[in-house]
Formats: structure tokens, sequence, C-alpha cells
């Protein structure tokens, strides 16, 4: 049986980064790294944007370029999948039957999307999107479409919806919420964006649920509990993702709305770690413990377990970022996350579509979001970590002539 110094479980951008990371921080042991997806380790966001509307390759999503793993003496195994992991002994099974010891482990799973489960939903142009190939699938499938639902106004819907209106296709975004993105920014947020999309051409059907899917062999509209009926050439679900936790379940890890870690980073079972969607971490700004899924946080933690794996002690202390991309209309950042507030202040000028949003709880910083002003996104990231009471000082947040380093203060 063959040994490794350090084993990276899954090949998203947490495990890349955290390959990289070690190798920055000096760590001259043996690196393997194994996703069960055919690429190496890249990017998500573009999958939505610019991969799916055919102006990237797929390479320019790529984390590292595939020569970087050999020059980095960083093993890489791609559309394997570990099938067991034995924490005690440290023996993980690869798919095909390899056995591999390790010293130290990272877990970075990721997550699965949430499948629904509706009369219909069988049918053909039914998609999803987290990898390479389902994006390819929806673009091929959709090259002579005219109409492409959505279902779900979060993200995913938001995104692909103006990806499909950017290449002259029509959209519909079916959802539960009344507001486009009012679930993460509130509904004052949520109208901006909702109406930027329906000025697009996008349109909504909000306040509702999807019943099911018609169509004969393939999808031909889409039905909701509210009685609508929206004829369209395909569909693509953006239903939100669970964590997998299988595999750290099966190893006796803790699991809790994903792999309970400290703030470290460390898992319930010394010397393994986790990193990005699956990972619950005891977040000492917020805290709580947290799991966050975001690219960026995943970058982030897969660098945060290097250090750790390698002796640091220090707790992960990121603000978890978010940003977002719709189409060439509008990008929007976000620091946070809220999980809940009480108020929002408003600075800058939404008709101009520069702002930024102030999310307080209790007169302090929960998160802001920002359209056009990212430079209040420093501030806001200092404020939550400080904790700071701004109560006070609302006006102030809210003018945008007002100097944001003495909010605080």
């Amino acid at each position: 049986m063959r040994e490794v110094d350090f084993l990276l479980v899954g090949g998203g951008v947490g495990s890349a980064y955290c390959a990289s990371e070690l190798r920055r921080q000096g760590a001259d042991g043996s690196i393997l790294l194994v996703g069960r997806e055919p690429d190496p380790p890249y990017d998500r966001p573009p999958l939505s944007k610019e991969y799916l509307r055919g102006e990237a390759k797929r390479e320019d999503a790529f984390v590292h370029d595939r020569d970087w793993y050999a020059e980095n003496d960083v093993e890489l195994l791609t559309a394997k999948s570990v099938m067991g992991l034995d924490s005690n002994e440290r023996v993980a099974k690869i798919q095909g039957g390899e056995e591999v010891r390790f010293g130290k482990a990272l877990v970075a799973t990721g997550a699965m999307i949430n499948i629904l489960r509706v009369d219909g939903a069988q049918l053909e142009g039914i998609h999803y999107l987290r990898a390479f190939g389902n994006a390819d699938s929806i673009r091929d499938d959709v090259a002579d479409a005219d109409h492409v639902a959505l279902i779900g106004g979060s993200y995913i819907g938001c995104e692909v919806a103006a990806s499909m209106v950017a290449q002259g296709k029509k959209a519909t975004i079916v959802m539960q919420e009344g507001v486009a993105l009012s679930n993460g920014f509130g509904e004052e947020a949520g109208r901006y964006f909702q109406d930027l999309l329906e000025s697009k051409g996008i349109e909504f059907v909000g306040d509702d649920e999807l019943d099911s899917f018609a169509g004969d062999g393939r999808v031909e509209a889409v039905v909701t509990r509210g009685g609508e009926r929206i004829e369209c050439d395909a569909v693509v679900v953006g239903a939100g993702v669970k964590p997998d936790v299988m595999l750290a379940q099966k190893a006796g890890l803790e699991v809790e709305d994903g792999v309970v870690c400290d703030a470290k980073l460390e898992t319930s079972v010394a010397g393994i770690f986790a990193a990005g969607d699956c990972c619950s971490y005891d977040s000492q700004i917020h805290g709580r413990r947290m799991r966050v899924e975001h690219w960026d946080v995943a970058l982030q933690q897969g660098r945060h377990a290097a250090r750790a794996m390698l002796g640091s002690t220090d707790p992960y202390l990121a603000v978890p970022y978010f940003f977002s991309d719709l189409a060439d209309w509008a990008s929007l950042e976000y620091v946070g996350p809220a999980l809940e507030w009480d108020e929002v202040v408003f600075r800058g000028d939404r008709d101009s579509g520069e702002f930024s949003a102030w999310y307080l709880n209790g007169g302090r910083v929960a998160g802001a979001l920002a359209v056009g002003r990212s430079e209040d996104l420093i501030h806001a990231r200092t404020l939550i970590e400080t904790g700071a009471d701004v109560s006070a000082q609302r006006d102030a947040l809210g003018d945008p002539d007002s100097e944001l380093e003495r909010v605080g203060s």
C-alpha cells in the first residue's frame, strides 16, 4: 500500500487552493488530489455566464493549468472518487480498488444539487447546472430554443436567464418568492435586480410554485400550482444544493448540515479538515456555526486548511464574499452573509446603478451588498469583523458624501 502525506478529497476549488498553499508554505511532502470530474479543479461561476454563452473556453476556468500539478509535484487523479475513508487507520479506498494510506486529509466534497420530484421531471429538456457537462448539455439543447423557463429566483435562475436573453432567447423565471433574489437581499434590493431583468425582457411568475412539467417525451410547458402554464422549449432548474457528506458520514466524522469543524476547519477527527460547500465551521466572527456555499469561500478555506495542516492554530476569520454577474448588465458583490437583519440602509443612487445596501442587526453590520461601489465593501468587512455598533451613525452610513472610515470609530 502506498502512502501520501496529504490527501485532498474533492476536485474543486477548495482542494486546488489547498494544494497550492501547501507548496507556497514550503510543504515538501507528497500530495494526492482526487476528484470525480474528468477535468482538473475549476471555478464554477462561469458555468452560468460566459462559458454557458460560449464566450469562454473550458481551460479559462481552470484554477491551475494542467501542467501546474506535475510542475509542483501534486498528483492529480481525475474521474475518480474516494469510495471510503478509514479515519482511524488513515486509509482511503479509491475507485478502482486502490488503497492509499495518508497522513493528513482535506474533505472538500462540495454539494449535490436538489433534484425535483414532480410529475414530468423525467422529460427531456429539463436541466440542472453544477458542472461543465451540465453547461455543455444546456448550451447544446437550447441552441435552437426560443423560450427557456427557469425554476428558482436566486443566483442560478437569474444568471442563466440573463445569459439566455443576452443570446436573443425569451426567458421566464418561476419562483416561490415574490421578488427575485429577495431571500438573500430583501425585497427592496431584490426589486432593483428584478426591475433590471424585466427591463431586458425577462418575465417573472412569482409567489408561485412548480406543480409539474408537461410534454410528450420532451418538456413543452411548466405548470404552476397557481394555475399558470408557461410554454417553453427547455427548462433549467436552480433549486439549491445540499452538502455532500456521504463520505464523511461513513468515515465517522461528525456531520450536521455539513461536516462539523472547529474554528481551524479541523473535523471531529484530528488531522482531517474540511473546506467549501460541505464545511460547517465554528465562525468566531458570526458567533455560530456556519456553512457558506460560494466559490470564494471554498478558495479561502482551502488555503486556511493547508496552513492548519502545517501546524497553524489560527482560527478561520475571513468574512465570506460573494459575487454575481447578470450578463453585462450589472454585477453585484456581497459580504456577510446577513442571516437576519432588522434594518437596511442604502448608500448611493439606485437609479444610476451605483449603490450599496447595509444590513444591520441590533445596530451592527451583518452584511453589505454593493453594485458599482466595490470600495464600500472594504469598510463593511471591517465593521462585520469588529462588530462595531453603528446605530448612532445611520445617517453617515447612508450619505454617499460622508467618510465611511469614520463610521464605527
